[in-house]
């Protein structure tokens, strides 16, 4: 049977890729992906076959995928951090139905939340949840509706796309809700570039925060109400009454 692996290739380095990761890599025909997801590793697997399509054009992307493996290929459809949290994997499978013959199988990546944690310390101790601010895909409505419940229920929460050209005020939105149920002093932190060069990372409070610069390649960490600020590090604790 023709075959598809729907790859998550981590933040940005290639020392972050699943050692799975880069051996199907290696062992495909064609990589397919966002052009800039492909600009990241084709250095990596040299011989390959490149295919890319833009930003918005998810749909003909995954059909391009198809079309390859239906030719007896071996393709790797590419996706940034983890194929399944916000990546390709779920359009993979929908897509898929036309296709039959050929089988898909998702390769596990570290995704943002995971990799961005790592930079500030230990902030997911606990439960948490991934919110995206971006309403090209998902009401406005229901963003802040989850911003809302999650702030309530005391959860950790990461914000992935907090800001764009068009949306250059929706941080600033999101810390005025999570602050209706938040503490203005709620330890927050930004990872700026995570896993790639330029990476960096800032603790602050909720308050701060508001007022923060941020853009796309800016992933943000909103703390529980025990969330410490640890020698300049963001921890959650686990929940033990006795540390």
């Amino acid at each position: 049977m023709n075959k598809i692996y729907v790859v998550g290739i981590g933040p940005g380095e290639y020392e972050q890729m699943t050692i799975k990761a880069a051996n199907v890599l290696k062992s495909c025909d064609t990589i397919i992906g966002y052009t800039v997801y492909v600009k990241l590793v084709e250095e990596y697997f040299p011989g390959k076959e490149f295919l890319t399509t833009p930003m918005k054009k998810e749909v003909d992307r995954c059909v391009l995928a198809f079309e390859e493996a239906m030719k007896g290929k071996t393709v790797a459809m590419i996706c940034s951090g983890d194929a399944g949290v916000y990546g390709m994997s779920g359009l993979m499978y929908e897509i898929g139905t036309r296709y039959p013959d050929v089988e898909i199988e998702v390769v596990c990546g570290v995704t943002a939340a995971i990799g961005g944690a790592g930079v500030l310390g230990a902030p997911l101790i606990h439960d948490f949840c991934v919110i995206s601010l971006s309403d090209l895909l998902t009401p406005w409505e229901k963003i802040e509706k989850r911003l809302l419940s999650a702030s309530e229920a005391d959860l950790s929460i990461v914000l992935y796309n907090p800001s764009s050209k068009k949306r250059h005020d929706y941080l600033q939105k999101a810390c005025d809700l999570m602050m209706q149920f938040k503490s203005p002093d709620t330890v927050c932190g930004t990872v700026v570039n995570i896993g790639r060069e330029g990476q960096s990372g800032t603790v602050m409070t909720l308050k701060e925060l508001r007022d923060t610069q941020v853009d796309m390649f800016t992933t943000v960490f909103i703390g529980n109400s025990q969330t410490k600020n640890v020698n300049g590090k963001m921890v959650t604790p686990r929940g033990y009454k006795n540390v």
